[in-house]
């Protein structure tokens, strides 16, 4: 949260256990409730309404909304608008996206969740002179930026950092079976799995496994791939999915006889998948998840013991009765970074203020843990290792330890 000390923080979290998100609006500082607001600003909110990434484009609004719901609907002490543009799947609706909030006068743009439409609309923003600070998309492909920062990661960080991790873990003659989605974003991650893994003479022998990307696949249509992939034995099991494609991806891999470890960034278990997974005690994806193992690589978790994520994931819970998610997350570090660099500019600021006051605004007290931009415009941040266990009587992603600091 915006500026807010220890004592402010442990005083928001009190009143939202027991009066509920109302209770705890404020603008982020004791002196700052006593300021007159600033001029009205918008902020365009980039995501998709419809598909099958509406799912990761309402958590993206869901965390952006949280933060201005907990400091009076304001950034840097100005009154916002938040102003919403359909994201769609390809750079065309994406361009429509940013043109239309351009004429509406916005101070800058956010959101962003699909990696095709960042590429695609990262010309119109650098020329517009606009800030894009997206809270999702970030391929390695985006480079030598000035208008465009990510409050996410490099989709090969999650891969890297299990790269390390598996190279310490796994013995030197283990195969992994890998698998992903056809496109840039599983090539990423896997480049970042290999860069991070083949040191010291390791090799990943197997060649990885692209399926379509189905938006709904159905029951075995991941069949034909694990069963050729199982044919040669392997030890374990990296791959790059989420939502949907993640339950039908993990139901098929145990239902063609796997019994093996499942290493992936950590969209694979994020959202609803695992109370999708989640068959009950007597179930027997349940017992093949606890007997097998399911680990994943991710830069938050809403079980982490810090300060800013027990007001934060609160907060959400009260808010929309469910656990955030890194997405979620993601864009509230978004409305955070924004009421930062408007705060520095004052007055009356503009869209090229605002830009340079970004690169002002220091280290980030996030639920992730404290992160800053480096010069790519991307986090450093921690990522850690997740393991899915029970939480209670409910399947959870559990942090197990730190991997390492990327960025």
């Amino acid at each position: 949260m915006s500026q807010m000390n220890r004592r402010r923080a442990l005083q928001l979290l009190a009143a939202l256990g027991t009066t509920g998100l109302a209770a705890g609006c404020g603008s982020g500082t004791d002196t700052a409730d006593e300021a007159e607001p600033g001029n009205p600003i918008k902020i365009g909110l980039i995501v998709p309404g419809s598909g099958p990434n509406k799912v990761v484009g309402d958590e993206i609004t869901n965390g952006f909304q949280l933060f201005l719901a907990l400091n009076d609907g304001q950034l840097g002490g100005h009154p916002v608008t938040l102003v919403p543009a359909e994201e769609g799947d390809t750079a065309k609706t994406g361009q429509a996206a940013v043109d239309r909030l351009l004429k509406e006068g916005v101070l800058a743009l956010t959101g962003v969740v699909s990696s095709v439409v960042m590429s695609g609309i990262r010309d119109a923003v650098e020329q517009a002179r606009v800030p894009l600070i997206g809270s999702n998309a970030s391929p390695t492909s985006l480079q030598s930026v000035v208008y465009i920062w990510r409050t996410s990661y490099v989709l090969n960080e999650p891969g890297a950092a299990l790269g390390q991790y598996l190279r310490q873990t796994l013995d030197a003659s283990s195969r992994i079976a890998i698998f992903g989605t056809q496109g840039q974003s599983s090539r990423d991650v896997i480049d970042g799995l290999r860069n991070g893994y083949e040191q010291g003479g390791r090799r990943l022998t197997e060649e990885p496994i692209f399926t379509p990307d189905y938006p709904n696949p159905g029951k075995g249509v991941y069949s034909g791939p694990i069963t050729k992939a199982l044919g040669r034995r392997p030890d374990a099991v990296f791959c790059h999915y989420s939502g949907a494609q993640a339950v039908q991806f993990i139901k098929q891999l145990y239902a063609q006889g796997y019994r093996g470890p499942i290493y992936a960034p950590g969209f694979l278990t994020e959202g609803t998948v695992l109370s999708q997974l989640d068959d009950g005690e007597k179930g027997e994806e349940r017992a093949l998840i606890q007997e097998c193992g399911i680990e994943t690589a991710l830069n938050y978790s809403a079980d982490l013991n810090n300060t800013a994520n027990r007001v934060f994931a609160s907060a959400y819970r009260k808010a929309h009765n469910a656990s955030p998610t890194t997405f979620a997350m993601a864009s509230y570090d978004a409305a955070q970074v924004l009421d930062k660099a408007i705060r520095l500019v004052g007055g009356n600021p503009t869209p090229q203020q605002v830009n340079l006051a970004l690169g002002k605004i220091g280290q980030v007290d996030s639920p992730r843990g404290a992160w800053q931009f480096n010069q790519p415009r991307t986090p450093q941040q921690k990522w850690y290792l997740r393991k899915v266990q029970l939480d209670g009587r409910l399947l959870s992603n559990v942090v197990i330890s730190e991997l390492a600091t990327l960025g």
